[in-house]
């Protein structure tokens, strides 16, 4: 499996994934035990973000296996109302202690693993690429996970280690704030 930046030839293939897993595509079981993305990723959205170096992807031999969003929210073509949220409550959340206004951070995420995929160990590599392309770039990737999205807070918070940095609501959907160090945990004695 190679892990590796999106380029623009990947969009039709990582549109159809994003669609195949998009909420309305989904019967509300599936929703609970897989999870779900949101929002308006088509194929050109898709190749711009690519193009802007964006996204990284799980490419299996020419298949793509998953891809997760990675970008610094200066250079975001649009904001979507979640984002707009996270971007608003800046002052409210904190990371170690400061204002997430006062950390550079990086938006994690879309992250989308393809149903032959799941279980393999995909998403944590995906996650792991992520803390390697973000260090140097920022000091924390931060996310929002709609908090009915159970099934993504069990992989980004139990599993990863993602750490909660608060919550905010749109309209009747409630959303958690988390975050991950992108600096390498210091080995006691140095």
């Amino acid at each position: 499996m190679d892990y590796r930046h999106a380029v623009a030839a990947d969009a039709p293939a990582m549109a159809e994934l994003f669609a195949a897993n998009h909420y309305d595509a989904l019967t509300e079981q599936e929703r609970a035990k897989q999870g779900f993305v949101q929002g308006g990723l088509d194929a050109d959205t898709l190749r711009s973000m690519a193009e802007d170096g964006s996204l990284l992807v799980a490419d299996d031999d020419g298949r793509l296996a998953g891809l997760l969003g990675l970008a610094s929210p200066e250079n975001m073509p649009s904001l979507i109302p979640p984002i707009q949220a996270l971007l608003d409550a800046q002052d409210s959340l904190e990371w170690q202690g400061h204002p997430l206004r006062s950390t550079p951070f990086l938006l994690y995420g879309p992250v989308v693993v393809a149903a032959a995929y799941r279980g393999k160990g995909v998403a944590r590599e995906l996650f792991t690429a992520a803390l390697q392309a973000a260090s140097g770039r920022a000091d924390v990737m931060v996310a929002f996970i709609e908090l009915a999205n159970q099934a993504s807070w069990r992989v980004h918070v139990d599993g990863f280690g993602m750490a909660p940095l608060g919550e905010f609501t749109i309209g009747d959907r409630a959303y958690g704030v988390v975050g991950a160090s992108t600096r390498p945990a210091a080995t006691p004695g140095t």
